[in-house]
């Protein structure tokens, strides 16, 4: 098993964020440099938080081994020990050393981190900031979203080339510091680590109280209706606007369009800007192919090359906007249709719980075998609240562990970090599952708590991840900066709750490997021994803070609208959204209703349809046989068919009169023994015109 349980993790994270990443953005739709830069991003941060346990591990069976091996030169230092009836700690551990399942190889552990750590830095400080700019650039050619992106990251990369330099120019002046390289990469290292702390606590103290607190509002279900209506106000608000501003759009667009004629050198990116627009405008607004124009001669302000690079711009941000109100707005309209089933299903005495739509997706036969109705009403009205509630307090219980120790992770005489207690316990006796446990667990619920909040914050419309591959290509990517520079910082935070980082536990002990690659942050004290120890206990601050709701009200003072109960335009935008369901809901109802009657009508007349289209199809000399057979068999039927003279009478009150013809060779007395000739009558009751081999005879 050594080194299989690398192998396994590094396997199942990479699919792992493939599946989230599948759920945010667009493979086919989007650029693959995106999505394999995004994905890489996530894929690296992930891997650190699943790895970083299995080097505890090691590092814990590593420490037991040096423990044991320096055992025999201590052998005098213990015997005199054992007469004063003391036991060095190692002698009663030295049975109980073994090697863990998930042991990985010395060796393999540095190099590891090296490349993960400096990858994913290569990643949020150069590549990732490179390629936004190029993905949100208009540019008609690659060379162009090149320059531009050059242009845009200038300024943002002539920043850190300026504090690099002027840091340099003073260790070089300065003859009190002499630096080697490793210490000037521990400086690059902690200058990094410590932005990424300075965000990471913002997050982790908005994670620690929102997580339980949605889970436990998710119990009630007059809230998270109430909190539907007003996300429907606020997204149709938005559809609105994203409507208008394409509507916008594509009226400049239509102008350029019919400015510019096929003719023309810029042709070709109005060319490009067409393919990005929805198929509807495409249709209307067309090629404009139809006017040759000599446009050196003609005084007219034709659109630069620049315009066409902002209007593209401008067009690739309205439509991906536009697309994506339109998902997210039937999403939320089935979430409130459901919601409001719950509600209704809730006091239903037969305990089954009725739909009042059907799901426009079809549904898995495996879960429509299991997931009956029945288990559907016992699941919503009874036992999903209850799941949200416990679920509630074992994570509010996990957030109050680690408020308290982020606040208390410092001291180690006594250890007041209960993190720390539990990895201790868990070292004594070396068991090495319930380290891994205990390990992952810890820093599962902080990336849950930092990470949730990436997904959930929202700048604008600038930074804004949706699902159901609604995410543009500009939010893929700063995601992936943000996790980048945030899981170092959280890792090194997670080494400190749990005192496996040897700054903060003050023992001379094997350092983990992901330790070692940081480097001691010694070389800078007043970071080591000041912001890295009392930065994260405002961690308090931030969980009082968002307990209140202070970070919404103050939004809602600056005119952006939050949800919140007791406020009044809270109440206007929940009455809006009520109102907006119900007209949703007729309309709904309306197109069932018509596509209903459509279908009974269909199941009603479509056999006898069928039958007159397969009677219409029938080869003539079948017909004529068929109608000779009539013909023959019509004297006898005539008279013993009970109802043969009422369908004679209705045969004849439909058929119009005919002049006779003269020139013909004989004269029916009555023509429905000869249906042929009358040239009107055929079976299945169609009634065909006069026959063009006589309607001009007597001419």
């Amino acid at each position: 098993m050594s080194g299989a349980a690398l192998g396994i993790e590094i396997i199942f994270v990479f699919f792992l964020a493939l599946f989230i990443l599948h759920r945010y953005g667009d493979f086919k739709k989007q650029h693959r440099l995106v999505i394999i830069a995004t994905l890489l991003a996530w894929y690296l941060c992930f891997l650190i938080v699943f790895i970083l346990p299995l080097d505890v591990s090691t590092t814990i069976y590593n420490r037991c081994k040096l423990a044991v091996n320096s055992s025999p030169s201590e052998s005098s230092s213990s015997n005199n020990n054992n007469i004063n009836g003391s036991y060095p700690t190692s002698a009663p551990r030295k049975h109980k050393c073994f090697k863990p399942w998930s042991y990985i190889p010395d060796g393999i552990m540095p190099i590891f981190w090296r490349v993960v750590y400096w990858t994913s830095q290569f990643l949020t400080w150069i590549l990732l900031p490179f390629m936004q700019s190029y993905a949100r650039s208009g540019g008609f050619s690659i060379t162009g979203k090149i320059k531009t992106a050059l242009i845009e990251n200038a300024i943002y990369y002539g920043t850190y080339l300026l504090i690099f330099g002027a840091f340099l120019i003073y260790v070089a002046v300065n003859p009190n510091f002499n630096l080697q390289w490793n210490q000037l990469q521990t400086i690059g290292i902690a200058a990094a680590n410590t932005w990424g702390l300075f965000l990471l606590v913002l997050l982790l103290g908005y994670g620690l109280v929102e997580i339980p607190r949605s889970h436990w509002n998710g119990a009630k279900r007059g809230y998270l209706l109430m909190k539907t209506y007003f996300k429907v106000a606020k997204l149709m608000t938005e559809k609105a606007d994203a409507e208008e501003n394409l509507e916008d759009i594509m009226e400049e667009v239509r102008k350029v369009n019919e400015s510019i004629k096929y003719n023309h050198p810029l042709r070709k990116c109005v060319d490009t800007i067409l393919k990005k627009c929805p198929t509807e405008y495409q249709e209307r607004m067309g090629r404009n192919m139809d006017d040759y124009e000599d446009f050196d001669d003609r005084q007219n302000n034709y659109p630069s090359e620049k315009s066409l690079v902002k209007l593209h711009k401008q067009v690739i941000y309205s439509v991906q906007r536009h697309r994506r109100t339109q998902v997210q707005w039937r999403i939320l309209l089935e979430q409130a249709f459901y919601l409001e089933d719950v509600a209704k299903n809730e006091t239903s005495a037969t305990r089954q719980f009725v739909h009042t739509f059907q799901f426009q997706e079809p549904e898995n036969r495996i879960t429509r075998y299991f997931y009956t109705p029945t288990i559907e009403w016992y699941w919503e009205c009874l036992l999903r609240p209850w799941f949200y509630r416990i679920l509630a307090i074992v994570l509010a219980t996990f957030s109050v562990i680690v408020v308290w120790s982020e606040c208390t992770f410092f001291s180690t005489k006594p250890v007041l970090s209960l993190f720390a207690v539990f990895i201790q316990l868990a070292e004594r006796t070396y068991n090495y599952i319930y380290i891994e446990m205990a390990c992952f667990l810890t820093i599962f619920f902080l990336s849950i708590c930092v990470y949730s909040t990436v997904f959930r914050i929202r700048v604008f419309n600038y930074y804004y991840l949706a699902s159901h591959h609604q995410t543009d290509a500009y939010s893929l990517l700063f995601s992936g900066m943000l996790f980048c520079r945030l899981t170092p910082p959280l890792c090194l935070n997670f080494l400190g709750l749990t005192h496996m980082d040897s700054s903060i536990s003050h023992k001379n002990t094997q350092a983990t490997a992901y330790t070692s690659i940081m480097g001691s942050m010694r070389v800078l004290s007043f970071i080591a021994d000041g912001f890295y120890i009392y930065y994260p206990m405002l961690v308090v601050i931030l969980c009082i803070a968002t307990y209140f709701s202070l970070g919404t009200r103050c939004l809602n003072l600056l005119g952006f609208q939050q949800f919140m109960g007791d406020n009044e335009m809270t109440s206007d935008f929940i009455d809006e959204g009520k109102e907006l369901i119900r007209r949703e809901k007729r309309k709904r109802q309306r197109q069932e209703e018509g596509e209903n009657r459509r279908r009974e009508w269909k199941e009603r007349y479509g056999n006898s349809r069928e039958d007159s289209t397969r009677n219409r199809n029938v080869h003539p000399d079948q017909k004529e046989s068929s109608f000779s057979e009539t013909t023959a068999s019509r004297p006898v039927s005539k008279y013993t068919r009970s109802n043969g003279r009422t369908e004679r009478d209705r045969i004849e009150l439909l058929q119009d009169a005919e002049p006779l013809d003269f020139n013909a060779d004989s004269v029916s007395d009555d023509p429905l023994d000869h249906p042929l000739d009358s040239g009107r009558y055929q079976p299945g009751g169609r009634y065909l015109s006069m026959s063009r081999s006589r309607i001009f005879d007597d001419v």
